[in-house]
């Protein structure tokens, strides 16, 4: 992102952090509103009996179903960066993948069964591919590149995202699992029209951050390269459409399939990036440096998604959910991690603008998140042991995700500020996409993994899982120097 569209935009009035960090807090807030939920009743709705007016699917199925749908969430990133680097421009995409979030809650919002669930998916989809990298572009383009309160202002951002995730499971989870499932629904598609509303109010703040793609195509073209790209999209969707008709690619092959494409793509991006001559050397440095804290991400949200794969279906079964006599739905466990993301986000922001350049460097940060997502799931392994049937203190799910939490703070936002400083300026708003497929390549392999959780086998799940992430970090820590130096430059 240019120093131009920092300049040019109102570099005070919140918070001590530009004018329209505002409007992209308060427009994120309520699209993670409606992305969280959705997304905290949607399992339940998908394996629930029809008795209780959900669809009645195999568990193991519903659960993998959703943790493809996140992958598939955050791979379409990809194609809505390029979409804004070469067509639309962040401000637009924006905008316009909201307007598609919104149907797509509208669509699960009608009783129409099976078939509003993947029409309202496939839309959430592709809307938030659009959305979801380019805000924080656009997050990024508020500020010099060297402002010091960077990394700070995406903690802010970051805030927001948690609000929206605190409330969405009281609202929509209260409806949909008390009243009616689509009720739940219809208000993540009230959430969602209200971030629409804020954004179009508060654009002027904006500055020129991200108003124009930074390497449009051609007027000459853009029919031809954007003709090819709908024609190889169709002949995809009708080829694996056939397969599934024809009995050759059930909805588990589908799901592998997606999975396969989940890890596929990060590679093959990171390939054309480093290849491309628009990279420089010292661009191309940095793109290398950043496929370790890729991975480090990956193996961070294989196990942070599963709050709403494996760790829900826990909840539903294995806690004991009431406080003072009072019973509450599964689903409010889903807004634990968004309050004390809220409570504990603020000290952190404090602390790197305390610490200033004594601060740990990135490679270091993403290493200590793994090493307390292990953690996490190390102590939920404690706790699965003994008789299945009995129920647990939700506390213990408090304290897992307190811990999870602090490693969600030491990667996430500041994941979302290297990778802006990392990014080629030839690749700006597609280096914020590729920061998403790490969250897809975790949920692409999470849907895989999550197959093999039952009840009965919780203690060697959760503990493989928690090892494997510790051991990974401990070789991130290790290896802090090396990845700075191929930084060049940037913390």
């Amino acid at each position: 992102m240019s120093a131009t569209s920092a300049v040019s935009t109102p570099q005070r009035g919140f918070f001590g952090h530009p004018r329209g960090l505002s409007t992209l807090f308060f427009t994120e807030l309520w699209e993670r509103f409606s992305y969280y939920g959705m997304k905290a009743i949607l399992a339940y709705y998908l394996y629930r009996s029809t008795a209780e007016g959900a669809l009645g699917l195999d568990k193991s199925f519903a659960l993998s179903l959703v943790a493809i749908y996140g992958a598939s969430v955050y791979m379409s990133g990809v194609a809505g960066g390029w979409l804004a680097d070469r067509v639309l421009g962040g401000r637009r995409a924006v905008f316009h993948g909201g307007v598609l979030i919104m149907l797509g809650h509208v669509a699960l919002a009608l009783p129409i069964g099976v078939t509003g669930v993947y029409t309202g998916l496939v839309l959430i989809v592709l809307g938030t591919g659009l959305l979801k990298p380019n805000i924080s572009t656009v997050v990024g383009g508020l500020y010099e590149r060297t402002d010091p309160r960077r990394d700070a202002g995406f903690t802010i951002f970051y805030m927001g995202i948690n609000l929206g995730g605190f409330l969405a499971p009281l609202v929509c989870g209260f409806l949909g699992e008390n009243y009616d499932w689509h009720l739940g629904f219809g208000a993540a598609a009230v959430g969602m029209a209200l971030g629409l509303a804020v954004y179009r109010l508060g654009r002027r703040g904006l500055g020129d951050s991200a108003a124009v793609p930074p390497f449009p195509l051609p007027a000459e073209e853009r029919g031809r390269v954007l003709g090819r790209i709908a024609a190889v999209v169709v002949g995809a969707v009708v080829v694996v459409a056939a397969l599934v008709l024809l009995g050759v690619l059930g909805a588990e092959g589908v799901i592998n399939l997606i999975s396969l494409l989940s890890v596929l793509l990060p590679i093959g991006y990171f390939t054309t990036m480093i290849r491309s001559p628009r990279t420089t050397p010292e661009e191309r440095s940095r793109v290398i440096a950043y496929v370790p804290l890729f991975v480090a991400a990956a193996m961070f949200w294989l196990l942070f998604e599963q709050s709403a794969t494996v760790i829900a279906a826990f909840a539903d079964t294995r806690v004991d959910n009431s406080l003072f006599g009072v019973v509450f739905p599964p689903s409010f466990i889903q807004s634990v991690n968004p309050v004390l993301i809220i409570a504990v986000a603020p000290l952190f922001a404090l602390l790197w603008v305390r610490l200033g350049n004594r601060q740990p460097r990135t490679p270091r940060k993403f290493g200590y998140a793994l090493l307390l997502v292990g953690l996490s799931f190390l102590l939920l392994m404690v706790v699965s042991q003994g008789d299945p049937s009995v129920r647990v203190s939700f506390l213990w799910l408090v304290l897992m995700y307190l811990v999870m939490t602090c490693g969600e703070l030491l990667l996430s936002p500041v994941g979302l500020s290297v990778t802006t400083k990392l990014a080629p300026r030839a690749f700006a708003s597609q280096t914020m996409g590729l920061w998403f497929l790490a969250t897809a390549a975790g949920s692409g392999v999470g849907a895989i993994v999550v197959r093999f959780y039952s009840d009965e086998n919780a203690v060697a799940y959760f503990g493989v899982l928690g090892a494997v992430a510790i051991g990974l970090g401990v070789a991130l820590v290790a290896s802090t120097r090396a990845i700075h130096r191929l930084m060049r430059g940037v913390d």
